[in-house]
């Protein structure tokens, strides 16, 4: 997927300041555009990282890529379509929750800790040497929150969250520039 710019908050007029996908440029805007059809169509109130970690293994060879083992990735896949199918049942009722941010109420509204993932990806890419946003920073950002519900998500299927964050960042020192 090619790298994407998070446009500053300053740029961002009226009432969508807060909103995550308001800084997002297209590219990276066509994976949170997944995610929350995904989230509507499971029935949950809000995109949480789960649905952004779907949506990114869905559409970036490159997070794929970062999981490792093609096995591991068709596992991943299937836990987070028995998700969307009836394991997620469980969570429809909550707010997945890092107490980071003020939920945005509504469906297809970010859920906290969702909102803070995109939010240290767009920090993450900054502080980086691109300035861009890719899908591998959304990823080392879900990958991050010990908390989130894609990292239960991971540990279920049995990927280690530190693991994977190490895998991201040697993939990044192999292919910097």
């Amino acid at each position: 997927m090619p790298p994407t710019q998070c446009r500053p908050p300053a740029a961002v007029p009226g009432p969508r300041h807060s909103d995550p996908d308001a800084q997002l440029t297209d590219d990276l805007a066509s994976v949170v555009a997944a995610a929350r059809r995904r989230a509507v169509r499971d029935g949950d109130r809000q995109i949480d990282t789960a649905h952004l970690l779907h949506a990114l293994l869905e559409s970036d060879p490159e997070v794929r890529a970062a999981i490792g083992d093609p096995r591991a990735v068709a596992r991943l896949l299937g836990y987070l379509v028995q998700r969307s199918i009836g394991y997620g049942l469980r969570w429809q009722s909550s707010v997945e929750d890092s107490g980071a941010v003020p939920t945005l109420r509504g469906p297809g509204g970010w859920s906290p800790a969702a909102a803070e993932v995109m939010a240290a990806a767009c920090r993450r890419a900054r502080r980086g040497r691109r300035g861009a946003t890719r899908g591998m920073d959304v990823l080392a950002a879900v990958a991050a929150d010990p908390g989130s519900r894609a990292v239960e998500v991971l540990r279920r299927v049995g990927i280690d969250p530190a693991v994977l964050l190490g895998r991201i960042a040697l993939t990044e020192y192999v292919t910097r520039d």
